[in-house]
């Protein structure tokens, strides 16, 4: 069971695909007494994992308090940041408040186009001291990119170079155009080009140690199987079924890219929401139209809701456009 809080939407970075379109603070996000109490309501409905998200968590003042009553809640805190802000003095902050692990973004080894995406100069570099600094103090930190027609042909050394570094895992995000994704649609990749890199990703998976994971990209469950590859992952899409998201101003959504809100936390309290929500109920009944309800799959790879809503007029329960069986 994980969690995702986004608290905040203020970000020192302008990334191209952000689902947020972070930047600056938004009116009315969770305050701190706010954001205890929906920790504590997160523990009472028995998820072990809580990352703390943006925009830029580092950029809230209270992030390493919360952090650290979440650890003493029960929960695994983990943070999910463009690392550009992980200096020495703030990994020994984020070890001492208790973070379990740390997920820092890099979407390609050549630092201008890392950069440009980015929206920040010196972006690569300072990710990249972020990666030494956790490494150096002894905190789990992960790679996550973001894969995009321009960077596609990275992904395979960017998991060598995850291992290279350190770090315990690669999580691969294959983009929905939510956000700012909206404005850059056409560098995401075909169904043929999805299929492929899934394919050599799972391949790659049974030549290293460390996970790899990719992200609203279901259909690896069923490539790993047919493979013969060895994941720990069983299931595709979770949204809604063991994941789901909090906005900063206390909206409740499955996923981050699917924009139905099931809730707000300021009206109902979290763990009611998780219970009761229409949304989440729907999402767990897998009762899917198209071919995705026909697929044999179904059950393992579910197809991405989120990616399902925005090519189908916002319903959810339809096929995943991009999946191979639906061209």
């Amino acid at each position: 069971m994980i969690i995702s809080w986004n608290t905040t939407n203020k970000c020192n970075l302008k990334c191209s695909h952000c689902y947020r379109d972070s930047g600056k603070e938004s009116q009315g996000e969770l305050n701190t007494e706010e954001a205890k109490l929906l920790i504590d309501q997160i523990a009472k409905a028995n998820f072990k994992i809580m990352i703390f998200s943006g925009g830029e968590p580092l950029m809230r003042e209270d992030i390493f308090e919360l952090i650290n009553y979440a650890s003493k809640a029960g929960l695994r805190p983990v943070l999910g940041t463009n690392g550009t802000l992980i200096s020495r003095e703030i990994a020994e902050k984020l070890k001492a408040a208790g973070i379990s692990a740390i997920g820092i973004s890099l979407d390609s080894l050549d630092s201008k186009k890392h950069n440009k995406f980015r929206g920040n100069n010196e972006a690569f570099r300072d990710t990249i001291y972020a990666m030494k600094n956790c490494r150096d103090l002894g905190i789990r930190f992960q790679i996550h990119t973001t894969v995009m027609d321009w960077n596609k042909d990275e992904i395979i050394s960017l998991t060598d170079f995850s291992v290279a570094m350190g770090a315990a895992a690669h999580h691969i995000f294959f983009l929905v155009p939510t956000g700012r994704g909206k404005d850059i649609e056409d560098e995401l990749l075909s169904s043929k080009e999805y299929e492929e890199l899934l394919t050599s990703i799972m391949k790659k998976q049974s030549e290293v140690k460390i996970e790899i994971k990719p992200t609203c990209a279901p259909q690896f469950v069923r490539i790993a199987e047919d493979l013969g590859v060895n994941s720990r992952f069983k299931r595709g899409c979770i949204a809604g079924r063991s994941y789901c998201i909090i906005n900063p101003k206390g909206d409740v959504q499955a996923c981050a890219y699917l924009t139905e809100v099931a809730g707000n936390i300021r009206e109902i309290p979290f763990d009611e929401i998780w219970k009761n929500s229409e949304l989440l109920n729907n999402l767990r009944t897998q009762e899917y139209k198209g071919t995705c309800n026909s697929c044999k799959d179904k059950k393992s790879c579910g197809g991405c809701r989120a990616r399902a809503a925005y090519y189908n007029d916002g319903d959810y329960m339809a096929s995943d456009k991009i999946c191979i069986f639906n061209n």
